[in-house]
C-alpha cells in the first residue's frame, strides 16, 4: 500500500467534500429526525460506489489516453460544471 498516496487522496477528498452539496444533503436528512445511522450508512455506501466508479473509469482512461490529457479533461470538466452552477443560480 502506498501510504503517501492514501493520505494525499484522503485530505484532498476530505477538503473537497466539506460544505459541498452532498454534505448539505446528508445534514438535511439527518436533521429530519430519521435514524442518523441509516443516513450515515446510506450516504457512506453511495460515496463508496461513486468513488469506485471514479477509480475504475480513471484507471481505464489512463490506459487509453495520456495522463496529461486526462488531467486537463478533468480540470476542464470541473470548470464547466462550476460555470454552469455559477450562472444557474
Amino acid at each position: 500500500m502506498d501510504w503517501r498516496t492514501l493520505v494525499t487522496v484522503f485530505w484532498a477528498v476530505f477538503m473537497a467534500e466539506l460544505g459541498d452539496k452532498t454534505q448539505l444533503a446528508v445534514l438535511g436528512f439527518a436533521s429530519s429526525g430519521k435514524s442518523a445511522w441509516s443516513v450515515f450508512l446510506g450516504a457512506s455506501v453511495a460515496l463508496v460506489c461513486t468513488t469506485l466508479l471514479g477509480v475504475v473509469v480513471g484507471e481505464r482512461l489512463a490506459t487509453w489516453l495520456p495522463l496529461g490529457l486526462v488531467r486537463r479533461g478533468g480540470g476542464l470538466l470541473l470548470v464547466v460544471v462550476g460555470v454552469f452552477v455559477f450562472f444557474r443560480g
